[in-house]
Parts: structure tokens; C-alpha cells; sequence
């Protein structure tokens, strides 16, 4: 009998191959597949990540799973090709497109076509793996060789890059620590750029203005892969969301005393993460700024 997860598989290719759906295309969601082949959604997750794996679709932050455009990802050939980097950009790859939680060291054998065992010879576990991408993730933005001439302006601009690299890589800020914060290259560099934009203040008020900024980026970043999961599963952008919960505002506001709420409600305040950001970063260096003046800080 063959596997149900087989099955939408079969179908989803016959709809790629014969031009149904095209490159670009929004292939149904886990969520849909559900509901249209009746099905769990460990199913139709399953059915999904098989088509990744073949190349036939792939994740778009914001959009869902879309048709591939027919091109497919090289492949190692087995032994000498096979490095440390080819490997953590498997990886990045696959987080990018499926979370974190999907990468694992045969899901990373299989796409570059070389043994599981292969990969340890060169990382020795995802742990490990981890901190690499993160590494690696960073490296991706340069901060300028000549800074700013303002702290603020520094501490703007290096927040700014950093919240690009959560954008690019949803997965990035919740695999960053600050309790276990990880000791990296590249990171390093991005650090010591943002506490030479402190210079002045004295070292644990140093270390908890950067840590403070820094803290405020990521934690703003958190939720990302939690939308990009939840959009993939669902099929719904944000916008698309809040549309489903038209009937539920105005039952709770019936219901309840609530004219500080209601009041926002009333002006149908567009909401944008970005835009948040931007408010939330300034509210902080805000805050800096007497700690920064009161120590002279040039």
C-alpha cells in the first residue's frame, strides 16, 4: 500500500511536471494538504520536505513553499570536495528554508550526496555544526572600516546590520545565547565594533549598554522563525491572519470594559516589524543617551 505522505507527493510532481503549477508558484500548505487530503499534518509535512529534498520546491520567507525554478543544488563529489564550509552552507541553506530544527548531519549528507559518517570527519556534531552557521551567518555583513563619528550613529548602524542578518536568517537569533553567549570570529568583530562606540564608559556600564542593545535586536528578532514556520504551515501572512480574527475583536470589545484597547482598534494602526524596530531602537538609545553624556563619551 503506498504511504499517503507518497501519494500527495505523486501528485504535487504530476502538478509541477505538467505546467499546473509553475516555477514561483504556491504549492498548497501542510495546513491545506491537511484538509485536502485528510490527512495529519506530520503527513503533509512530510509530503513537503520530500519535494525540498528533491529540488522541486523551496521556502520563501513571507510567501510559503513555491516551485522551484528547475535548478538544483550541486552536489559534492564524494571525499576530497567535501569541507567544513560546503557543509555549514548546506546547513544555512536548509534552516533558511525549514528552520533550524530540520537540519541534521544525514539531512546535510543527502543534499551534498556523500556518506552521513562523511560529515564528522570535518564537524564533529550539530552542536558544534551550530556554532558554525552562526559564525558564518555573521560574516555575511561587513561592518565599515571607518566608523561613524557619533556613538549613537554607531550603535544605530551596526544594530541595523544586525537586524538585517536575523531578517536574511530567521533561525539566527534564537541560536545566539547571551547567558552562554558563543565566542565566534566574526562575531567577536562585531562586538568589539559596537563597545569601541562606548569608549569612555567604565567596563561593566560598557558591557551592559552593549549588551542592552544588543539584547533589544535580538529579542525583537526572536519571533521570526516563529512566523516563518507558522506561514509556511498556514499559508497566511501576518495581514492574512488578522483578517481571520475579524469576528473575535469586536465579541471581546462587546464583552469588556476595554476603551484604551478600543481606542486603538479605532485607528486601524498599520503594523509594520520594521517600522516597531526602528521606534523600539531609538527609545533605547534614548535611554543611553544620559548614561553616554553623563560619562563624557566622545
Amino acid at each position: 500500500m503506498t504511504h499517503p505522505y507518497a501519494r500527495i507527493v505523486a501528485e504535487l510532481q504530476r502538478r509541477i511536471a505538467s505546467g499546473e503549477l509553475r516555477p514561483g508558484d504556491r504549492v498548497p500548505s501542510t495546513r491545506q494538504l491537511t484538509q485536502e487530503w485528510g490527512v495529519a499534518m506530520a503527513t503533509a509535512t512530510k509530503a513537503l520536505s520530500t519535494l525540498r529534498q528533491q529540488g522541486l520546491v523551496r521556502a520563501v520567507q513571507g510567501v510559503g513553499t513555491v516551485v522551484a525554478d528547475g535548478r538544483r543544488v550541486q552536489r559534492a563529489e564524494p571525499g576530497h570536495d567535501l569541507t567544513r564550509e560546503r557543509i555549514v552552507r548546506a546547513a544555512i541553506e536548509i534552516a533558511d528554508a525549514e528552520g533550524l530544527s530540520t537540519v541534521s548531519m544525514r539531512r546535510i549528507a543527502t543534499g551534498l550526496g556523500v556518506a552521513t559518517m562523511s560529515l564528522y570527519r570535518h564537524i564533529p556534531g550539530k552542536e558544534e555544526l551550530v556554532v558554525l552557521m552562526v559564525d558564518a551567518a555573521t560574516a555575511e555583513e561587513s561592518l565599515p572600516e571607518t566608523a561613524p563619528p557619533g556613538w549613537r550613529e554607531r550603535l544605530e548602524l551596526s544594530s541595523r546590520l544586525q537586524w538585517r542578518l536575523y531578517r536574511k536568517h530567521t533561525w539566527l537569533a534564537p541560536a545566539i545565547s547571551i547567558t552562554r553567549p558563543q565566542v565566534l570570529p566574526n562575531a567577536v568583530k562585531h562586538t568589539e565594533w559596537s563597545l569601541r562606540a562606548l569608549a569612555g564608559l567604565p567596563p561593566t556600564a560598557k558591557l551592559y549598554a552593549y549588551l542592552t542593545v544588543f539584547g533589544f535586536v535580538r529579542g525583537m528578532a526572536m519571533s521570526l522563525e516563529a512566523e516563518a514556520r507558522a506561514e509556511q504551515d498556514t499559508g497566511l501572512g501576518p495581514d492574512e491572519w488578522m483578517d481571520t480574527q475579524h469576528d473575535v475583536l469586536p465579541r471581546i470589545l462587546g464583552e469588556s470594559e476595554l476603551p484604551a484597547f478600543r481606542e486603538l482598534v479605532a485607528h486601524d494602526i498599520d503594523f509594520d516589524l520594521d517600522a516597531l524596530f526602528e521606534f523600539g531602537l531609538a527609545r533605547v538609545l534614548d535611554g543611553l543617551e544620559n548614561l553616554v553624556t553623563r560619562e563624557a563619551v566622545t
